[in-house]
């Protein structure tokens, strides 16, 4: 079964950016390492990151249409982008939201509703690097 993890805006920037809150672990090190968790859960994973929400939404279109299963870790457009609420509506397949950090313990700028969750199966918010191994078990067993 395939799978894509895709991530959005800074996340490129792991290992750099506020390592206190995000860790030490790159962007490049978490594809390496999903890639491998997939593979010894039977999945293909693809991981993908942008900084241009048309080019996310594209990709949430692409997974509707191919039945795709998805994790997805929106960044801020977790919190605001109406454009990615409609995009996640339309998939089939399961859609696990991961968040790095656990929103409801960060500044209040951080604890608005999620626009993701009304359609994900499950949310894995504060595990760290270790939520993408938790959300594609998640998708192994569904």
């Amino acid at each position: 079964m395939r799978a894509w993890v895709l991530n959005g805006p800074n996340l490129g920037r792991l290992g750099r950016r506020q390592p206190e809150i995000y860790g030490h672990t790159t962007h490049a090190e978490l594809a390496e390492r999903c890639v491998a968790w997939g593979s010894a859960l039977g999945l293909e994973v693809e991981v993908r990151q942008t900084n241009h929400e048309g080019e996310l939404l594209d990709w949430l279109n692409q997974a509707a249409d191919e039945q795709i299963p998805v994790v997805l870790n929106a960044a801020a457009w977790t919190h605001y982008s109406w454009a990615i609420y409609d995009a996640c509506a339309q998939l089939e397949a399961p859609l696990v939201e991961v968040h790095i950090s656990d929103p409801t313990q960060r500044p209040e700028i951080f604890r608005h509703t999620s626009v993701v969750t009304e359609h994900a199966a499950t949310v894995i918010a504060g595990h760290g690097i270790d939520g993408y191994r938790m959300a594609l078990e998640f998708l192994a067993r569904d």
